[in-house]
């Protein structure tokens, strides 16, 4: 091909048509920018808009406090607020922001729409046929199960130091009372490692009541509160008598526990379980063996006179009443429980709604997500992770993790107080709803508490409900506390739970469905399939949101038979733990 060939035509050759083209392209390129802008404009507009209405949610000085009930709040508690903004602004730090700002200025529309519109039906009412299961893991049926009938524990004495905190401890003494009557063992009542996470030294007569506990199990099993004397001089590591959470698979069979420590428990006469965390299955485990571990969590575990009384002060204040007599309330408060009142006749506006929030800097930390704090956010949780968390800091060195998106997408994130506040607009609740907030300090302190705060003003803790001389003697023991909110939820007229892992909400469910009577509903969220929703924040619509959520949450609502491997401390509906009124 010859070299002119390659070159353009040169400019000069150019006819009156192709004059007219180039004119009528200047014309329309002189129009697009023109619509670009317009567009651009409005946009700008919408999102200044948007900004300014919730702007709103985060101005501390612009938002309602928490509502204290009966109590007036002190002058120190009502500028906790500025005084976090204050060293935030030392530390050269912002206060934290709020994510989704769209949903929740569409979600403070609709709940001031919603407010003369009555509530969906079903919203503080579990399915129908919930009420078809009722409690009786209290009866005993030893002499007729044909397993190991003898409850005299003559094989030895197992000890147990359990760790984590409250809820994890619980689970460990109805396993250890299980293994117990399996290997026909006396257990000596529980003791409890210190923790440098919860910094609480409660032992197990700080939070329960031993005598009652002892008494209680007798038929099942021997209780000591101390070993004898001959056997506390031991050296148990040396003798082969300490057992670790190594040494034990997570979930063992009943068969490991005969094969493995019966044979040490018959030579030493003690064997020490020190953590013992979840380490008893679900399944398979004989039937009696599995109402025992029930019958220990919703019958012999009963906390001090102490926790009782403030706990019916809680709830009192809560509802406005003294808490009526009912299996639930007698198990949680005893004999300050007030007098029976049918179920029906509660007032209407003596309803609340319990959220436990786990959001606590730990939980927020280990998630290795990200809730849009930037780089101070990021910053703090890595500080966090190495100092409390050493392990996962040096397996984030070697090893490529999920990426925080990921982790979010796939529901493992736990959910930020917005997050929650959106659930609950969308399933009905209205902003009139009085609502207790369970759980520790949550990361980001009141600024970021301001999501639910401004949709939901009546919003109240155990530390806006008790007076500073109430809540003393439970100061610096964060396992009591969290038994003062165990009451808290477990006696809602609904409770929500934001992380169904969490183990505090899975114990709180299960004493909801155990004692409940089918009155007691208890809102479950699927993360991953609400994350897939709150990603569209930007662009969704709040009739498609609400349709959405609450289609996920209605699922989560049926009701059925405990799964193949569930934990019964979660989901106690089966045979062993409760009994169906149509059989």
């Amino acid at each position: 091909m010859p070299e002119a060939a390659l070159l353009p035509p040169p400019a000069a050759a150019s006819s009156p048509a192709a004059s007219a083209l180039r004119s009528r392209r200047r014309r329309r390129a002189w129009r697009r920018p023109r619509g670009l802008l317009c567009w651009g404009a409005l946009v700008a507009f919408f999102f200044l808009m948007n900004w300014w209405m919730f702007s709103r949610l985060q101005d501390p000085a612009a938002r309602q406090r928490f509502r204290l009930r009966r109590h007036p709040t002190s002058a120190a508690n009502s500028s906790l607020s500025t005084l976090e903004e204050v060293r935030a602004a030392e530390k050269g730090k912002r206060p934290h922001p709020v994510m989704l700002t769209h949903l929740l200025a569409l979600a403070a529309h609709a709940l001031a729409e919603a407010e003369s519109r009555p509530e969906p039906k079903d919203l503080w009412k579990e399915p129908v046929n919930a009420t078809l299961w009722k409690p009786c893991s209290d009866q005993r049926n030893w002499e007729t199960s044909g397993y190991i009938n003898s409850s005299e524990g003559t094989n030895g004495y197992i000890v147990i130091s359990a760790n984590g905190g409250i809820n994890q401890q619980r689970v460990a003494i109805c396993n250890a009372v299980t293994i117990s009557r399996l290997l026909n063992a006396t257990l000596v009542i529980p003791k409890f490692l210190y923790s440098n996470v919860w910094l609480d030294k409660s032992q197990f007569g700080d939070i329960y009541q031993e005598d009652y506990f002892i008494r209680y199990l007798k038929s099942d099993i021997q209780i000591v509160k101390e070993l004898p004397l001959e056997l506390q001089s031991l050296d148990l590591e040396a003798i082969g008598s300490l057992v670790n959470d190594t040494d034990v698979m997570k979930e063992a069979k009943p068969s490991i526990y005969v094969k493995k420590i019966l044979p040490i428990l018959l030579k030493n006469r003690v064997v020490h379980f020190v953590g013992f965390g979840n380490r008893l299955s679900y399944d398979p485990i004989p039937f009696e063996l599995q109402r025992l571990r029930c019958r220990c969590n919703f019958h012999a575990l009963r906390f001090v006179h102490k926790i009782q009384e403030t706990g019916a002060l809680l709830v009192k204040r809560l509802h406005g009443s003294m808490p009526h007599l009912s299996p639930l309330e007698d198990n949680l408060l005893g004999h300050f429980a007030g007098k029976s009142i049918p179920s029906g006749k509660r007032n209407e506006s003596s309803k609340y709604l319990a959220v436990h929030l786990r959001f606590e800097i730990d939980m927020v930390a280990y998630s290795l997500c990200y809730f849009g704090g930037g780089k101070d956010e990021e910053e703090e949780l890595e500080m966090y992770r190495q100092i409390h968390f050493p392990a996962l800091t040096e397996i984030k060195k070697t090893t490529k993790l999920p990426s925080a998106a990921f982790l979010r997408s796939e529901g493992k994130c736990p959910l930020a107080p917005e997050e929650a506040v959106l659930m609950l607009a969308a399933i009905g609740f209205k902003r009139s709803t009085s609502i207790y907030i369970a759980g520790a300090e949550i990361y980001g302190g009141r600024h970021r508490m301001a999501a639910i705060s401004r949709l939901y003003p009546a919003l109240v803790t155990k530390e806006t409900l008790l007076s500073p001389s109430e809540l003393e003697p439970f100061r610096n023991f964060s396992s009591q506390l969290a038994a003062l909110d165990f009451i808290a939820c477990a006696s809602a007229d609904a409770f929500a739970m934001t992380d169904p892992g969490s183990q505090f909400s899975s114990l709180v469910q299960g004493y909801r469905m155990y004692y409940g009577g089918g009155n007691l509903p208890t809102i479950r969220p699927n993360k991953r399939r609400l994350a897939n929703i709150l990603v569209k924040n930007a662009t969704i619509e709040w009739k498609e949101f609400e349709t959405r959520v609450n289609k996920l949450i209605q699922q989560t609502k049926q009701v059925h038979e405990r799964p193949v491997a569930r934990s019964i401390f979660r989901h106690p509906r089966c045979t062993e733990c409760m009994c169906r009124t149509d059989s």
